[in-house]
């Protein structure tokens, strides 16, 4: 697939740069793969567009606040998964020309340059630092909690699985719900650069899954998958993959999905993995269309944006 595939024209003024006062306030743009069929609703109005059989599989990942200033030279750093006991961290750190491996900055020590900005390093306690937005919001995050989904418990993620983010604790008591925990890295969200999408190389993200939860989840007649990083999840352990590891699985079109039935996802990043995941459930083509209407209809991006449903 080349990476020109991946790519769309969004105006900035969709990017949405705030939470609603309402999680299910958002709109929903549903898509029904067999008749073509669109319907642009609300998102609280999800539970009329499900079957009764149909299981919700969340991913109940928790957001670290991650983010940690530093002043001299001015720059952050950026945790992005603990590596072990004692302090140990994998992170992010820019700028990464400027800093020297065995100097503290702040509460973190950087101990060894690992290429690409990215450092093993050792942080002074737990990760005190500020919730991770992605560098589109330019905004100001009044209340930090807006950027964790309601049933969020593990902690352990650089990112927040964004399209679990639209459910509130009433919505989420209307659906039969199952839970697992797969930890966001943000090369989950590292645009592609390579010009053919199967060069890039996607980096392994940890994720567990209770033995009865899969055991409900594999007998679902009809699985609702609330995000790529639950799909990842489920396609993993759909191919033999063990209850608790990690997975680089890279979902681009021409996948065989083998226990998702449906796709609950947020409109994602040109030239993104996530993107190429969506084109891999709904067609590529179908995939640009619905993309295009959404922007005519004026449907908020991104993380705090709108969602789609693909049946």
């Amino acid at each position: 697939m080349k990476l020109s595939e991946l790519d769309y024209s969004l105006p900035a003024e969709l990017i949405a740069q705030r939470p609603l006062e309402r999680r299910d306030d958002s709109r929903l743009l549903v898509y029904e793969r067999a008749s073509g069929a669109v319907r642009h609703r609300r998102f609280s109005e999800l539970p009329e567009e499900l079957g009764r059989d149909e299981l919700v599989v969340v991913n109940d990942t928790r957001v670290i606040p991650a983010r940690i200033r530093i002043e001299r030279p001015r720059g952050e750093v950026l945790l992005l998964e603990r590596r072990g006991d004692n302090g140990f961290w994998e992170g992010l750190a820019r700028p990464t020309r400027r800093l020297r491996a065995g100097r503290r900055y702040g509460p973190v020590e950087l101990v060894e340059h690992l290429g690409g900005g990215r450092w093993l390093l050792r942080l002074d306690g737990e990760p005190e630092g500020e919730m991770p937005l992605p560098p589109y919001i330019t905004e100001a995050l009044v209340d930090p909690e807006r950027y964790q989904t309601i049933y969020a418990k593990a902690e352990g993620s650089a990112a927040a699985p964004t399209a679990g983010l639209h459910f509130t604790p009433e919505l989420l008591a209307r659906l039969e719900v199952e839970r697992v925990t797969l930890h966001v890295g943000l090369d989950t969200f590292r645009p592609v650069t390579a010009a053919e999408l199967e060069r890039h190389e996607l980096h392994s993200e940890r994720y567990e899954v209770s033995p009865a939860a899969w055991g409900r989840i594999r007998a679902a007649r009809r699985v609702l998958a609330v995000g790529t990083t639950t799909v990842r999840v489920l396609e993993s352990l759909a191919r033999g993959a063990p209850l608790a590891s990690r997975t680089d699985l890279f979902v681009t079109p021409g996948f065989e999905f083998r226990r998702v039935d449906s796709l609950l996802t947020n409109f994602h990043l040109p030239r993104s993995t996530l993107l190429a995941l969506v084109m891999a459930f709904c067609g590529v083509e179908e995939t640009r269309s619905l993309y295009r209407l959404a922007i005519d209809e004026r449907y908020r991006f991104y993380s705090f944006g709108d969602a789609m449903l693909i049946r």
